[in-house]
């Protein structure tokens, strides 16, 4: 188990965590990922199934660009769900905010300001290479339907 995404304050909490490979060696799932969403505060907890795919990595590391330059991102808005948005600066709180919505299913939305520290977007980065190391896209997709393992 490895977190790709991990945020907290001390009171509230947003994290990621990538559980393992969907099935490994079948080759059209093999670089599907198991994840979970956890969200903690004292007022609400929860935990949420997800499965990543290669594109959604990539999609959290462009993701991770726009918050660098200030900018509010939705990341796994594709009909996937959940939907996670963050801002690098909520007006309303003054701090960095993460709101989670898990509309397909259980049509639950949670909504956490946090007091981040400087550099949580660094470590955000530093938590998605350790995701790419440890399970690595090994699977080519050369054209639609068609895969092939890496060489």
């Amino acid at each position: 188990m490895v977190e790709l995404i991990s945020l907290s304050d001390g009171d509230n909490s947003f994290r990621v965590r990538v559980l393992g490979r969907r099935s490994p060696g079948v080759l059209h799932l093999h670089d599907q990922l198991d994840a979970e969403v956890l969200v903690t505060s004292s007022f609400v907890s929860g935990r949420l199934a997800m499965s990543l795919f290669p594109s959604d990595l990539k999609n959290w590391s462009r993701a991770l660009d726009l918050l660098a330059a200030g900018q509010d991102i939705c990341w796994r808005d594709d009909g996937h769900s959940p939907e996670i948005r963050i801002q690098p600066h909520n007006e309303e709180h003054g701090t960095p905010a993460v709101r989670v919505e898990d509309l397909d299913s259980s049509c639950v939305s949670v909504f956490l300001p946090m007091g981040l520290d400087q550099g949580w977007i660094g470590e955000q980065r530093r938590l998605l290479e350790r995701v790419l190391k440890e399970w690595p896209s090994e699977v080519l997709q050369s054209s639609p339907g068609v895969y092939e393992w890496r060489r």
